[in-house]
């Protein structure tokens, strides 16, 4: 039987969600790719990987630039013919502190739609034909318990926190809708998760509703791994359908 493939973006840090991530697929038996802006950071997760017996490969994808998204798409059609399993997990947080939409500046904007949604959207694109190569592949978008506040904004109206973060998240999760509409005729299933507040940067402090990165993880690959017939085009939360 060929071997599942997974790709995750994002995963270049060590107590990050993303190589969490990565070790909860590659439990499960996939073979993963390791991404980061950095050929030497994401060869050293792989490498990690492989030390604890895992099969794994390190790929350099900057979801700031879309012009590498080719390359990608064909490296692992060459390589491996297939994906099973895109997590789109990088992102940027470039307005944590602002707490206005009124004070945030055009280069939090840009940084936060060009890795959060258009980065995810455009690689998806680039990935199709390897997605549609696999038995029945899983795209995961990775949300944020932040685009809540501007869904909440009719029955709770305020400031929003993080504004431009808030907003990508928040657009993510239609991005989601409208690929998951895009591949209907398909196997490929498209889902977002809020993986909640995960305890990824210890060296900033623990807040006490921080999980460990594992059981964010642990959601995420149930969403990477949902059987055929499964939700499509949603937001799950703690494994439960929440938008």
């Amino acid at each position: 039987m060929t071997q599942k493939v997974a790709l995750v973006t994002g995963a270049g840090r060590a107590n990050g969600l993303g190589m969490a991530t990565a070790q909860a697929l590659a439990e499960l038996g996939f073979h993963i790719i390791v991404t980061s802006r950095s050929d030497a950071q994401s060869e050293e997760q792989a490498q990690s990987l492989r030390e604890a017996g895992f099969s794994a490969e390190g790929y350099r994808l900057d979801l700031g630039d879309p012009t590498e998204f080719a390359r990608v798409a064909e490296r692992i059609r060459v390589d491996h013919g297939h994906l099973d399993a895109l997590i789109n997990n990088a992102s940027v947080f470039p307005d944590m502190g602002v707490d206005s939409a009124l004070d945030v500046s055009i280069e939090h904007v840009k940084a936060a739609f060009d890795v959060d949604v258009i980065g995810p959207w455009l690689l998806t694109v680039a990935l199709r034909g390897v997605l549609e190569a696999a038995p029945a592949a899983r795209v995961v978008n990775l949300s944020s318990g932040a685009y809540q506040q501007i869904a909440s904004l009719p029955q709770n109206p305020g400031d929003v926190g993080a504004p431009a973060y808030s907003f990508a998240k928040h657009t993510l999760n239609y991005l989601t809708q409208i690929l998951a509409a895009a591949f209907r005729d398909t196997k490929v299933l498209v889902n977002s998760v809020d993986p909640g507040r995960a305890d990824t940067h210890p060296e900033l402090g623990t807040d006490e509703e921080d999980v460990p990165p594992s059981v964010a993880a642990a959601w995420i690959a149930q969403a990477a791994t949902l059987p055929e017939g499964g939700a499509s085009g949603v937001v799950f939360a703690d494994g439960e359908i929440v938008g």
